[in-house]
């Protein structure tokens, strides 16, 4: 599946997301759900700025996922193999499910066909 359809079905079938970018291992922007190139570049930078973040925290290890929640919604990251998709969602997400539908957008974005 495209990156593209991946984000597509992401959408259709989480209500809970309002726009989401997928990033590929060098931080660029693969596909998004938002239509204008200036947002999604953006929300990628964002995503860059929360990993850059978590990497000078001295974790000791690779940040793999993470929601920053604020008022008026949360904003998730998930990262696999250096590829990464960012999404912000509406108010109260359910985090767990947020987490797995980002995950599964991601593998299938990979998956033989896709371009991230």
């Amino acid at each position: 599946m495209d990156a593209q359809q991946a984000l597509a079905d992401l959408t259709e079938i989480s209500s809970q997301i309002e726009a989401a970018v997928l990033l590929d291992a060098g931080g660029a922007v693969v596909a998004s759900t938002l239509a204008s190139p200036a947002r999604s570049a953006i929300l990628g930078s964002l995503a860059g700025r929360l990993l850059e973040g978590a990497a000078n925290a001295g974790s000791g290890g690779e940040l793999e996922q993470l929601e920053a929640a604020a008022g008026e919604g949360s904003v998730f990251l998930v990262r696999d193999r250096g590829r990464a998709i960012v999404a912000v969602t509406r108010p109260n997400p359910t985090v767990g499910l947020v987490f797995y539908d980002l995950k599964s957008a991601l593998r299938s974005a990979a998956q033989p066909g896709g371009a991230v």
